[in-house]
């Protein structure tokens, strides 16, 4: 499959990274395709890594993976032609977070009564959006393995419930997610829920002093 990553950061990295080692192509966006963290990302991998600007990876990807800085999201969004988005499964791993009150973060103020994924199908209408990935460390997305043999919990949610089927076959495929593991949380305004548990996920990695854990629900 040929997937667009758009953000250049540690888990547009980690999970592009993944994908290629997976045997998908892969195209890295960012805001200008000679992106230093880009081009540095392509010559580390053996083959099938393009590189690109925002819209050339939307075009480029049968489905998009979004890392990026919630701060910056929608502005990538609006770089974005709607026709290159239109009907693709977009995973939006982000997350609207504050550090101006430091550690641990809050939720920036425009995010706090909507959810920066529902802005983000806002932004992109005819966009398939699937929050999910958003309420872990980058090694645990793309190895679910690394925390208790992957016996953890993982959320999703968005609007459209063939892309969700869709995502869910990929973390099991590529990711090692078990799909028992997988707890749909319904359409897309559950992400304000998911995107608040990330100021507590920081506090409790502070507290473990480790980022390599995730919660586990059980009933």
């Amino acid at each position: 499959m040929k997937i667009g990553v758009l953000g250049t950061g540690s888990v547009g990295q980690a999970i592009a990274t993944a994908l290629v080692k997976a045997g998908h192509s892969v195209m890295m966006g960012s805001r200008t395709a000679g992106n230093e963290k880009a081009v540095s990302w392509q010559a580390s991998q053996p083959t099938n890594a393009e590189i690109g600007n925002f819209d050339d990876t939307a075009a480029y990807g049968e489905l998009l993976f979004f890392c990026l800085n919630g701060s910056f999201a929608l502005e990538a969004a609006a770089q974005i032609a709607q026709e290159h988005v239109t009907g693709k499964a977009v995973i939006d791993t982000t997350n609207p977070l504050d550090f101006s009150g430091g550690m641990p973060p809050g939720i920036l103020e425009a995010y706090r009564n909507v959810s920066l994924g529902e802005q983000l199908q806002a932004a992109l209408p005819g966009a398939r959006i699937v929050k999910a990935l958003n309420t872990l460390n980058y090694k645990v997305m793309v190895d679910a393995r690394v925390v208790n043999g992957g016996d953890h919990t993982l959320y999703l949610c968005g609007n459209d419930v063939t892309a969700k089927e869709t995502i869910k076959d990929l973390l099991a495929d590529n990711f090692y997610w078990t799909r028992t593991n997988l707890v749909d949380l319904g359409d897309i305004s559950a992400a304000r829920g998911m995107e608040a548990i990330v100021p507590f996920w920081v506090q409790v990695m502070q507290s473990l002093h480790t980022p390599l854990f995730n919660f586990k629900v059980v009933h």
